[in-house]
């Protein structure tokens, strides 16, 4: 937020970190209905070994717990407002299991830009980098 940020940006804001606590919880919770709502039918993640993935790649992967969250904990979710377009930036500890193989818990920062599109929130690319 800037000195420029009106009331209604502040709250805009606020729906989009509300969304992505959402989605976040659908991911952990491998509740897919959701997630796919969630992520646009072009979304690409960069996974911290810099691997792209689409939304059927990606959401296929959680589907067959190829990869299964234990835990993603958010800090402060950042984001600056460009009309339709949002990005936004946190720290997060996650605890996953990748292939079979435990990710121990470690910390994270998450990179995603959001736009709006038929009236709703929806999340278009994420990249995750290790914080080592």
């Amino acid at each position: 937020m800037d000195a420029t940020s009106t009331s209604s940006d502040m709250a805009e804001m606020d729906r989009i970190r509300a969304v992505e606590h959402r989605r976040l919880r659908a991911l952990v919770e491998g509740d897919m209905e959701t997630a796919m709502s969630l992520h646009a039918p072009d979304f690409q993640l960069i996974t911290p070994i810099g691997m792209p993935l689409s939304r059927e790649q990606y959401l296929g992967a959680v589907s067959q717990g190829a990869i299964k969250y234990l835990t993603w904990q958010p800090q402060e979710i950042v984001v600056r407002l460009h009309e339709d377009v949002a990005l936004i930036r946190y720290r997060a500890a996650l605890e996953v299991i990748f292939n079979g193989h435990k990710v121990p818990l470690s910390d994270y920062w998450h990179t995603d830009t959001y736009e709006h599109r038929d009236g709703r929130w929806l999340v278009v690319w994420s990249q995750a980098t290790a914080i080592q």
